[in-house]
């Protein structure tokens, strides 16, 4: 398995929103925020962010996208593997790219939200250096409930 790690091109679009909807609706709902980025994920592109793809040959295995949420930090979100794919360390792969294009922008932290049930993605992000902090007063998601940080 050799696999690459790419920016967001137009082309790669539709696997950004169903590698996300594959897991999303396996485990929760697909709710008015994720539409908001899987329907056009070139709105991350235009407010600063990137969205990459783990490429295995030709076919997008896994995406992650880096949303600029203020002066100095993105967020890690819709990160997403293809099961196929999983426990290869492709989520890792892609967690390094974001963190490694934010501090390149000069960024300060890394924030993402996730799920409880989800434990090996927190693992994987506790691996990657984030620490649990304090909930935020209001999110845009229902499914959310941990909120995480790396200090860059």
């Amino acid at each position: 398995m050799s696999v690459r790690i790419v920016p967001f091109s137009p082309s790669l679009a539709p696997a950004f929103a169903s590698l996300n909807r594959a897991w999303i609706e396996r485990l929760f709902s697909i709710e008015p925020a994720d539409l908001k980025v899987l329907d056009y994920p070139e709105g991350i592109i235009n407010m600063g962010g990137q969205i990459f793809f783990a490429i295995d040959e030709d076919l997008p295995i896994g995406t992650v996208a880096a949303i600029r949420v203020g002066a100095g930090s993105f967020e890690l979100a819709k990160m997403a593997v293809s099961p196929t794919h999983q426990g290869r360390g492709i989520g890792r792969l892609l967690g390094e790219a974001v963190i490694e294009w934010a501090q390149q922008r000069g960024a300060t932290k890394l924030v993402l939200l996730t799920n409880s049930s989800l434990e090996g993605a927190i693992r994987l992000y506790q691996r990657l250096g984030f620490r649990r902090c304090p909930f935020p007063s209001h999110t845009e998601y229902a499914r959310a409930d941990v909120y995480m940080e790396l200090t860059l």
